[in-house]
């Protein structure tokens, strides 16, 4: 039975080797795509943008009124797909990445509503996934935003702390990026593992720490990420 469990690790360090990094970000006035931008230099990552599938819109127009009714029907109902304004059709394999970074502007306290529905098609494909969050706005707060992508992808590994950069701030987006990926300790989630503890184990079961069931036995670990997990019903570090 050791050997089993030493052979899983075995995988789990070869996943953690090929881990890779998504963008996903939609962007209005650009701020956030200037920030997305900067972000690219910074590490490797594959980049998705979002876009609405009605275009030229004037979401500016009669302060931002097309917004906010697209905010206004996914507060009323979000479970009713038919509340998330329709976007452009995005074929990414989410099973690839280990991390997945959003980059999301703030409408009336909310996530912009073409990211949502991004979010509300895909974001049970991100459970288990280390998420980042990016959020730019004028001068709210984000905590609306991080409620919004938590609830969108209720199974995520969400990084502490989300990045909040201000439309004032985005010139100095290439220092805060810098430290935001320091204080994530970005570089340890995306190489690889040393080791997991089989004595600490009774059988290969993983669940995330909200115990949705990840994977078992036989089940292929290559899309699982470094992070903490419930293993059996006993909380285990996976760690550098």
């Amino acid at each position: 039975m050791k050997k089993f469990f030493l052979a899983a690790a075995i995988m789990l360090i070869a996943a953690a080797a090929q881990a890779k990094t998504l963008i996903v970000y939609y962007s209005y006035t650009n701020n956030v795509e200037r920030i997305i931008n900067e972000l690219r230099t910074q590490i490797e990552a594959d980049v998705v943008q979002v876009e609405p599938a009605e275009k030229g819109l004037n979401y500016a127009a009669n302060n931002y009124a097309i917004g906010s009714a697209q905010i206004a029907a996914i507060r009323a109902n979000p479970e009713d797909a038919a509340s998330y304004p329709a976007i452009d059709a995005v074929d990414v394999d989410l099973s690839q990445y280990s991390t997945i970074i959003i980059g999301a502007p703030l409408w009336w306290s909310q996530m912009a509503a073409p990211l949502q529905s991004y979010l509300f098609q895909h974001g049970k494909e991100m459970t288990g996934k280390n998420i980042g969050l990016i959020v730019s706005s004028a001068s709210s707060g984000i905590s609306g935003v991080e409620s919004d992508a938590r609830r969108l992808i209720p199974d995520g590994i969400f990084l502490s702390p989300s990045l909040w950069i201000r439309s004032s701030q985005t010139a100095n987006a290439k220092t805060m990026l810098q430290n935001w990926l320091n204080a994530i300790d970005y570089h340890n989630l995306t190489t690889g593992i040393d080791h997991i503890d089989p004595d600490r184990i009774s059988r290969f079961t993983v669940y995330s720490l909200s115990g949705v069931r990840l994977l078992a036995n036989s089940e292929s670990t290559a899309s699982l990420p470094p992070g903490l997990y419930i293993i059996n019903g006993i909380k285990t570090a996976i760690s550098k």
